[in-house]
């Protein structure tokens, strides 16, 4: 089989190096089989794999280990599934010499278990809990490429991207939050050959499928089962769970709660008027009849005046990654990071607390330095067009592709002044 990537140079363009890869994937035959094309989902995550910068000879880095990692297992979602996923695939795996693994939303393995020859070949390409096997990390693989698309997803040999990889074949099914449908993670099924069967990604789905149904009969997973939560991170309009039942807010609505969760002792009526309008002319009638709506809307018992405050410890998204922030754990604070806080509000206190949470979160970045966490935040949208993480991003991780961004967002940057400047005659 040729090697696409000893046929070209470091730094070629990324989109050869998939079109290479293409033809050697549809050339290379066993012996007696026909050449079939490379399959659209495999191509595609090549393409997101090029993209990222990530080289063939790459290795998954190990982000959590020891204490950290059993941490941030006990107090992931999956972790209450691991039961269910140990008794319907355990011994599936340890009797045909595969592994079964559960990573996070972000491609991170929380947990490796198997066969013990097995795990030992697999710990040389890092496959390992604590490590990271997103796309953007180690290329496509079943796992990382999973939660990337959002559905299950088989990879077999030759279609993974980084050669050390080749000789596995694995299965993967993203696991989702059965209330709101977001991604928790995925569970992934790894060995030889032998998982070069259709039944085995039908098998790992139905697992799958399986955790979200146990996880519906649970109770919300979070510090307090009766403890509302506000989620808020990524979305103009935020959410709150209370009670069992999940409200959608007005935008306004969401910035009150957000600014009366992180304030238990209260807000005055004055002090809330700040905090909401820029406009100083805005009368306190206006802010009532708000309250007074937002009051009907998650009921009487949640929110009390004078102060206005909120009955409750109310738990949000925010409030988690500035918890884990304060603590140390980037990793799992970027994990919890879902977006800016309802980035489409112009409230002066909420503006302040987003910049002031995605530049705590930037700043942590750039000072750990890790390659595979700035790549995460510089092709999210928030930080597609970060100087600063792209100028950190290409110090630990110079390809092609981060220089080439890197170069684009300087010149950018440097256009207006360009032409702002006087002409001179």
């Amino acid at each position: 089989m040729i090697d696409p990537w000893v046929a070209l140079e470091p730094g070629a363009d990324p989109a050869e190096r998939v079109r290479m890869l293409r033809r050697a994937h549809e050339t290379f035959t066993e012996a007696g089989t026909v050449p079939r094309p490379v399959r659209s989902v495999v191509a595609d995550s090549w393409r997101r794999s090029a993209r990222a910068g990530v080289g063939p000879d790459g290795t998954a880095s190990v982000e959590l280990v020891d204490g950290d990692l059993g941490a941030y297992r006990a107090e992931h979602p999956l972790a209450r599934v691991m039961p269910l996923f140990r008794e319907l695939l355990g011994s599936f795996a340890a009797d045909g010499q595969h592994l079964l693994a559960v990573c996070d939303a972000h491609g991170r393995l929380l947990w490796v278990e198997g066969h013990a020859t097995t795990r030992r070949k697999a710990g040389g390409m890092n496959f390992v809990p604590g490590a990271r096997w997103s796309e953007t990390a180690v290329g496509t693989n079943a796992p990382g490429t999973a939660v990337a698309v959002d559905r299950p997803v088989q990879v077999f040999a030759a279609e993974h991207f980084v050669r050390r990889v080749q000789p596995w074949t694995c299965a993967a099914a993203p696991v989702h939050d059965p209330r709101s449908g977001r991604v928790l993670g995925a569970v992934d099924i790894t060995g030889g050959d032998r998982l070069a069967h259709p039944h085995s990604l039908g098998f790992v789905q139905a697992v799958a499928r399986a955790a979200e149904s146990q996880l519906a009969l649970l109770p919300p997973f979070g510090p307090a089962v009766d403890m509302p939560e506000l989620t808020a991170l990524g979305r103009d309009e935020a959410q709150l769970l209370v009670g069992g039942r999940r409200i959608g807010l007005s935008r306004r609505h969401s910035e009150i709660l957000v600014l009366l969760a992180r304030h238990p002792e209260g807000m005055t009526g004055d002090e809330l008027l700040c905090a909401l309008y820029e406009d100083e002319s805005v009368p306190p009638v206006t802010l009532r009849a708000e309250l007074a709506r937002l009051r009907r809307v998650v009921g009487p018992g949640l929110l009390a005046s004078r102060p206005y405050r909120l009955t409750a410890p109310v738990e949000s998204d925010l409030a988690v990654v500035e918890r884990r922030l304060e603590t140390g754990a980037v990793t799992a604070a970027v994990a919890a990071y879902t977006g800016p806080l309802l980035p489409g509000s112009q409230a002066p206190a909420v503006v302040r607390l987003r910049r002031r949470l995605a530049d705590g979160l930037r700043t942590a970045l750039i000072a750990r330095r890790d390659p595979d966490l700035l790549a995460d935040w510089a092709h999210a949208p928030w930080g597609e067009d970060d100087l600063d993480v792209w100028r950190a991003l290409a110090a630990v991780r110079p390809t092609a592709v981060v220089r080439g961004r890197l170069a684009a967002l300087e010149s950018e940057l440097a256009a207006p002044t360009a032409r702002s400047r006087p002409t001179t005659r």
